[in-house]
């Protein structure tokens, strides 16, 4: 029973820790954004000028680092070319589903904020998560490689495991560049650096593919798809096709957990 007990004091110092290190990054994220009309502003450039991209050269973005190479689908993923990956109870009859720009500050403020909270769901059943991601902002920041070169290690780590993949969605995000027109996830040596963060992730097969950028013809696929369903920016999250505000409306902050459960309890089938 003492070792019971220490156990679970030591389990309630690691969940403070994390909450403390979440409400830090997310004053952090905070602290760089752009004020009121400005941001939108900006933002809604970026995404205009990922559509032209999209209509006038296919995926827009970055040089396209896959050209010539073989298409290599990463394991664990659905939909046509792969370009879905897929978090929970295969048969869930609710599904949540949520696209993100690796460099999106949005993106960041909700997988800090809301990410367990997903994940937590999702083992539970009550919906299977459909991650899907775009890389338009490689571009409309002007110019980079870190949303498709973060999602191709992305593609590497759920060719590991569907469960590695929630660990390093989640570490990028916790370690997000500090300005959006910092291509921090641009450097392969970084993403591999941060995977170091997630136990047993760096095995041969996962360091050779984000060295190599492996999923690049991948990547591209899966970052057309946000043109092709004609979104207007991340993050985009819905539950059975019922679209969800998940932003606070104070900076990057997503809604509160119980906030978002109300929402999904509301939705459900």
């Amino acid at each position: 029973m003492a070792t019971s007990k220490k156990d679970q004091r030591r389990e309630a110092r690691m969940r403070m820790h994390e909450e403390r290190e979440a409400r830090a990054r997310r004053e952090k994220l905070r602290g760089r954004v752009l004020i009121g009309g400005a941001l939108v502003a900006v933002l809604a450039l970026a995404v205009g000028v990922g559509m032209y991209a999209a209509n006038s050269s296919g995926s827009g973005g970055s040089a396209d680092e896959g050209a010539g190479k073989p298409f290599v689908q990463p394991a664990n993923t659905t939909g046509k070319d792969g370009i879905v990956i897929p978090y929970g109870k295969a048969d869930a009859k609710n599904v949540l589903s949520v696209w993100l720009d690796p460099r999106c500050p949005y993106c960041a403020g909700v997988e800090i904020g809301l990410g367990k909270t997903i994940k937590e769901q999702a083992d539970a059943g009550t919906y299977r998560v459909e991650y899907h991601f775009a890389t338009f902002l490689d571009k409309a920041l002007g110019g980079g490689k870190g949303s498709k070169r973060a999602v191709n290690a992305l593609g590497a780590a759920v060719n590991e495991s569907p469960e590695k993949f929630m660990e390093y969605l989640q570490v990028l995000y916790r370690n997000h560049p500090e300005k959006e027109s910092d291509d921090k996830f641009g450097s392969t040596a970084t993403l591999l650096e941060l995977a170091d963060q997630v136990p047993g992730l760096r095995t041969p097969a996962f360091n050779q593919a984000v060295k190599e950028l492996t999923y690049m013809p991948w990547v591209e696929k899966v970052g057309q798809a946000f043109y092709d369903q004609n979104l207007q920016g991340t993050p985009d999250v819905s539950i059975n096709g019922k679209k969800l505000t998940v932003n606070s409306g104070q900076g990057i902050d997503s809604i509160t957990p119980d906030a978002f459960k109300k929402l999904i309890s509301d939705n459900l089938k």
